[in-house]
Formats: structure tokens, sequence, C-alpha cells
């Protein structure tokens, strides 16, 4: 089969960065890129080779950066676009990847494309959104503010009220002021959101994650004009940057990889059922109904999908939208959890903190529209000082738990224990590293089973066959070798009994076998 992704990613993985979370070095209370340079060595060192970073760009951060008012600009909070350079080459010193979050479905209010498509004269930027032409009632589907512009009409919002739809068209017209995908207002969307891609690119950012990927043409219930614009965006970067990479926010393989994503995030809560996270998560020991195989024979059709099209599904620890693992999980399960991260067929995603097992933090304030998300949002903890290594202000972006609440969980804590979490995931990761059946892209054959338990797949890749088996449940689990000898290279929990033809797996156990 013909590689139809750019071979990096292979052996990507990735650590999602939350900019204004991570690290301040001039004291303001908010972090920023100079911030990230100072710290690639440590992602290095932990074994991460590509870091995605949440929005940057120059905002009015009602949404934490997700209403834009510049593409090609840095948000003053976070430095300068010479940082961002500087940003990129360190990070290709040390042969790491950095991919920027891109926000195509809207903008902020604040954008000169919208201040000009507000007007009541006619001008570039009048069919740059989705307006009416008149006063829209209620919709049960579609949210519309009026009043605040010259122009007659209200505009079509995809979240919040400042953060007005830019228009890719709609697939089904209904209405005399809606516009197809092929119509001139919707292709110089197009245009110019090319012109932002190749703009980063050329600056030396070697990719992108797409925020809501699938819902740029509207009223488009099989995403194929979605597809169709994803399509001559991606093609016209893969044109002249072919290593580049696009990570769609999606969450249905065929669709994304359809409109040339590179990847399609497997999300928690979007894909039918909770692997790490929830009130019943897989990964946790003894959970009362164990659905991984039905789950997986719903979604296998979307990795086979991905397998033909030479792409690949990506598996994450967290993101900024949702609740930590550690919050849904102990940290022995999440062990568990972060062994299938790594040893599954994907290209795996760590969320910043989660490898040093950071918690939700309950009764901090929503910020900058977080609204319930800010638990995730809590300051990257460096150390164990009053300011936990953050920044050197006592007045942060967001309320840095006590010492106590931070129960001695940072970076200077776990480097210092031979048994933390931080030099667990540093140890798979090698482990992973040392393996080609474990490569990204290398073969995987999941074995479907009766009952809830063991969780069991092969993965290959030129000589190399290995065998991952999970017993999360609480009674013993005897498995097949299939013909493996049975060489224990990596196990968790107590030691699996090997016999010449089967495994026994004790409860809340795991083990990687040639």
């Amino acid at each position: 089969m013909t590689i139809q992704h750019p071979s990096w990613l292979d052996h990507a993985i990735f650590y999602q960065i939350y900019p204004q979370s991570f690290y301040d070095t001039n004291g303001d209370g908010i972090g920023d890129l100079k911030g990230i340079i100072q710290k690639l060595p440590y992602l290095k060192g932990v074994g991460f080779n590509a870091i995605w970073i949440s929005p940057f760009f120059a905002s009015t951060f009602f949404d934490a950066g997700y209403d834009v008012c510049d593409y090609k600009k840095v948000a003053p909070r976070y430095g300068t676009n010479q940082d961002a350079y500087a940003l990129f080459k360190a990070a290709h010193k040390l042969g790491m990847k950095v991919i920027l979050d891109f926000v195509p479905g809207h903008t902020s209010i604040y954008h000169p494309w919208f201040k000009a498509s507000c007007l009541d004269k006619k001008n570039p930027y009048t069919d740059r959104y989705i307006w009416s032409d008149r006063i829209m009632p209620p919709d049960p589907e579609t949210h519309w503010v009026s009043g605040i512009s010259e122009r007659t009409g209200s505009y079509m919002v995809n979240f919040f009220s400042i953060q007005p739809a830019l228009n890719y068209g709609f697939a089904e017209v209904q209405h005399p002021w809606e516009q197809r995908p092929t119509d001139p207002g919707p292709q110089s969307t197009i245009k110019d959101m090319i012109d932002v891609l190749l703009f980063w690119l050329s600056q030396g950012a070697d990719g992108f994650r797409c925020d809501c990927a699938a819902t740029l043409v509207k009223r488009d219930s099989d995403k194929k004009e979605t597809a169709k614009v994803w399509q001559k965006m991606i093609g016209a970067c893969k044109e002249k940057y072919p290593d580049c990479v696009f990570i769609s926010e999606w969450s249905n393989a065929k669709q994304s990889l359809s409109g040339g994503f590179d990847i399609d995030f497997v999300l928690a809560g979007d894909t039918g059922y909770p692997l790490c996270r929830g009130e019943n998560p897989y990964f946790r020991f003894d959970a009362a109904t164990k659905e991984f195989d039905s789950w997986w024979a719903n979604r296998s059709s979307d990795f086979a999908f991905a397998d033909q099209k030479g792409k690949f599904v990506s598996f994450t620890s967290g993101n900024h939208d949702v609740n930590r693992i550690r919050a849904s999980l102990s940290e022995e399960e999440i062990r568990y959890y972060y062994l299938f991260l790594l040893t599954v067929k994907n290209v795996p995603f760590f969320y910043y903190g989660d490898e040093i097992g950071m918690n939700d933090e309950t009764g901090i304030p929503s910020i900058e529209g977080a609204y319930g998300r800010q638990v995730a949002r809590s300051p990257m903890q460096w150390d164990e000082s009053k300011t936990a290594g953050f920044s050197s202000s006592h007045k942060t972006y967001i309320k840095i738990p006590s010492i106590a609440e931070r129960k001695g969980i940072s970076v200077v804590a776990e480097s210092s224990k031979k048994d933390s979490l931080l030099n667990y995931v540093k140890g798979l990761i090698a482990f992973k590293n040392l393996h080609p059946a474990l490569d990204n892209d290398a073969v995987m054959k999941f074995h479907p089973v009766k009952d809830a338990m063991p969780l069991v797949y092969e993965r290959s890749k030129g000589n190399e066959k290995l065998l991952v088996a999970f017993n999360l449940g609480h009674e013993p689990k005897r498995i097949a070798l299939h013909g493996y000898q049975g060489n224990i290279l990596f196990s968790l929990g107590s030691a699996p009994k090997i016999t010449d033809k089967t495994i026994l797996l004790a409860p809340h156990s795991a083990v990687v076998v040639a």
C-alpha cells in the first residue's frame, strides 16, 4: 500500500499545549511562547516529538482564543510573531514538529472582515459571513444575532454571539440569502483561508489541528460539500508543503479522511463509548459493563477506511474541552489506558499535565468562555512552590490550587520518584520506540471476544509481531497465545502465567508478548 501521509507521523507522539496555562516567562500570570520554548527540552526528554498548540492568534479571548481577530498575528499576551518563528526553529532543532490550532468556522466580531461585512454598502467582505436579509426569529437549528450593524438582517453564529459563522455556503439552499459553496462569497472565504494556512507553513509550522472541521458548509447532512472545501484547502497546502499534516476535530474518519485530512480524532463522548472518562469508562477496573467489543465493531469500518487511505485515527488522554482523565480513573487505571494509547494503532495525543496526573480543579470560576471547562485548564504544575513554578506572579490566568490541593503532583516531584506516573510514561514511550510493531503505521489485528474481557489485539511490522492483552475485570482470564512464544516484553499488575499455548491474565493486569 502506498503511504498517503507524511512519514514522520509513523513515529509521532503529540503533546497538546494550552498556551495560557503552560509556562509564564514575563510574570504577567499568563503563559507565553517563550515559556513553551524553554520547556521543549522537558517535552523531548519525556519522549514527545510533536506538539499541538491551542490558538495563539490575536483575539478578544471571549472564548479563550477561539474567537480570532487576526489569523496572521500572535496575540500580544503570548509574545510576537518572531517568538512563534523562534519556537518553530527551536522545536525543529530538537527534532520536534509544531502543529497550530486553526479555527476556520468563525472569527471574532472584532475581526476586520466582520466589521466590513456589517457595513450597509457592498464590499469584498459583504458575503464573508452568513447574513440573512431580515431579522431572524428564534430557530432550534441555527443561532442568530441582530441589532449590532448598520446592515439589515441577522448574522449566524456557530457558538457564542461573538463568533459569527464564516460563509462556506449551504449544501441545501432554502432561502434567497443562502449561497452555494461554489458561489463567489464562499470561494473568497476559502481563498483567504488558504492564504492564512500557507502563511504559517511558510514560517515553519508543520501543520494544523482544525477546530470543528465538520461544520463549515451548513445544512450538509452527509458532509460531502464540507469535504470538498477541505480537499481544496488541504490540497493547496500539500502542493507546496507535502510534509504538512492536517488533523480534524470531526470524529468520523470516513468523512474527514475523504476531505484530505491525515488524522481524525476519536474524542470522548463523540464515538458512542467512553474509554477513559465519564461515569463508567472502559478502563476503570471492574466497571459494571465492558462494551469495547461492540464499540469496536461499530468503529472498525472507520479504522479499516483509515488503513485503506493510508491515514490515521487518534486517541487522546484528554483535551481542553473535557474533564481530565484523572477525574475518572485512578493513577493505576490511567497506566493501563496509557499502555493502550501507546500500543493500539493510532497517532497518540497527550494533554498537558496528564503525564503527571493533574486532576480537575473544582471551585475555579469560569474564565474566557470556559463555562465548566476551566477545571481542565489550570496552570501546569512544574514544582511544589506556591505558584507551582508556572509564574512569578500570584495573579495568574486561572487560579493555581494550593500546595495541599495539588497533593505533591508536579514535574519535580514526579521526576524524583522512580515509580511515578511521569517516569512510567517516559518508560512506556521508550518501549514503544524500541519496537517497530508499535509504530503508528504498524498493522493491527483486533481479536473479538465473547465476554467483556479480555481486550486483545496484535501489532506487526516487518519481522516483528506482538500480542497485547488487557484484563481489567475482577476474574482471571485465559487467552490463546496464537502461535506467539510467550516472551513477556512489558506487563502491568500481577505477572501472567504462560503455558506453551495460553496466557492466564490475573485480574487488573496487562501484558505485551512476543
